[in-house]
């Protein structure tokens, strides 16, 4: 065995210590070195069916060392049978210019008042950073890509990242932090689970709730407000306007749906010249989810005057 694959498969049994499924890379490679489905033939450990680096990773130490003995094969973690949510936050391209995925996600995490905490990371030879989370047990979140904004991918259940140790023509992956993964905070896991979606349609389902003059007049006041919000108070204006009509939905006046396509609507008609500023739906999921959360202490009910069909306030 070569010093480089006895360096591998260190670094693999010591993922595999950590409970942590591995599998093999092709050497210098980010690809799989196991066949893939089309190339199957149905024999051998696929003869029940196929069998793919998911269903094949392992923490097994005395497979791990067969599989690295002749080979300096890098390691694949895949991180859905691993119980992670790993964060891939990368680097713009050679002549772009612009935010980091780093510089995205902190300020996502500042516009939500919530805080990134440290946890197990990797760098890789692009300058872009590897962030390990202990995964939800529910909701199953899988892979994504530009969710939480520009440059920042997931890698969940039917993912897998390249795993440290691991060494490309462009340079290494090396561990920058050794801590232990942290839960992924909740305020991730909601905008990763969130459907934009099923919310910018839900009105058509719940159009029938005719909600009042005075609810009404409430969401096209608080939409107007955020569609013409000046460059830097955006954020503080969407979650504002949350606060406000969040009361309204914690009284029972509106339904949270109906609110969050109203605000996300509003938003979209935001000029676009936020070059740092993206939007992204998960972006404006999760300040909003912030604003009604705060909400919550505080409904406001739509009441009625005696003889009158106007809407009234009621403390």
């Amino acid at each position: 065995m070569n010093a480089t694959s006895e360096q591998l498969r260190q670094w693999a049994l010591c993922l595999a210590e950590l409970g942590w499924k591995v599998f093999p890379l092709l050497p210098g490679s980010k690809r799989p070195a196991l066949h893939g489905h089309r190339t199957c033939t149905g024999e051998g450990i696929c003869r029940d069916g196929h069998q793919g680096w998911e269903q094949r990773a392992t923490s097994d130490p005395d497979r791990i060392s067969r599989c690295w003995s002749d080979h300096p094969y890098n390691i694949g973690l895949a991180t859905g049978p691993s119980q992670l949510l790993v964060i891939d936050l990368d680097q713009p391209k050679p002549g772009q210019v612009g935010q980091t995925g780093a510089e995205r996600l902190a300020d996502l995490a500042r516009r939500t008042g919530e805080e990134i905490p440290e946890t197990y990371t990797v760098t890789t030879p692009s300058g872009g950073t590897h962030l390990y989370f202990r995964a939800p047990a529910e909701p199953e979140l899988r892979n994504t890509s530009g969710t939480l904004g520009p440059l920042i991918d997931t890698r969940g259940h039917g993912g897998y990242v390249v795993a440290a140790g691991s060494i490309t023509p462009q340079g290494g992956y090396e561990l920058y932090d050794d801590s232990e993964p942290v839960e992924l905070p909740g305020w991730l896991a909601r905008a990763l689970a969130v459907r934009p979606s099923t919310a910018i349609s839900a009105p058509r389902e719940i159009a029938a709730a005719r909600p009042s003059a005075y609810v009404a007049a409430a969401l096209r006041a608080e939409a107007d407000r955020v569609a013409t919000a000046a460059p830097g108070q955006q954020n503080n204006t969407l979650y504002t306007a949350a606060l406000a009509l969040g009361r309204l939905v914690a009284g029972g006046a509106v339904e949270e749906a109906r609110v969050r396509a109203v605000l996300h609507r509003a938003m979209s008609r935001l000029p676009d010249v936020r070059p740092h500023d993206p939007w992204t739906p998960s972006a404006i999921d999760a300040t909003v989810s912030s604003g009604l959360r705060a909400a919550a202490a505080s409904p406001r009910r739509i009441g009625r005057r005696s003889g009158s069909g106007s809407g009234q306030m009621a403390a």
